[in-house]
């Protein structure tokens, strides 16, 4: 179940409604690129939307796991207990294959500042790790 109204302001900060925005990836669009991926990715935290996040997680990433419902408890522990106010893009280096997006993510739990690297794979963009920052 979503935490975020359809028609609320989207978690990613385009000023769109989430309904018109990530939500269409989280339905199924493809992102057509990284930096929307990982826009998308940020709104799914905040809207529990965690098969997203698994679906959209490379084979390579340390947190990848064929534990799905452990991985999914996992990320809801985490969407529920945090309160995600806002994201900034910081950086965008856009690849044919491999893109990174360098992002602060404002957290009621603090601060995340992350490079995140990207890789597609079958024509799809996926999260394969970060370093942080």
């Amino acid at each position: 179940m979503s935490k975020i109204s359809i028609n609320a302001s989207c978690p990613c900060g385009s000023g769109n409604k989430y309904k018109k925005c990530c939500r269409i990836y989280h339905k199924g669009a493809k992102a057509p690129d990284a930096l929307t991926l990982m826009k998308a990715r940020y709104s799914a935290y905040a809207a529990n939307e965690y098969a997203y996040i698994i679906k959209t997680t490379h084979p390579k990433n340390p947190d990848y796991s064929t534990q799905t419902q452990t991985w999914k408890a996992s990320i809801l522990a985490f969407s529920n207990n945090t309160e995600f106010l806002g994201l900034e893009i910081i950086e965008f280096i856009d690849n044919p294959q491999e893109a990174f997006v360098a992002f602060t993510a404002h957290l009621s739990s603090g601060t995340l500042n992350e490079k995140s690297r990207f890789l597609k794979t079958d024509g799809k963009w996926l999260y394969t790790d970060g370093v942080l920052f």
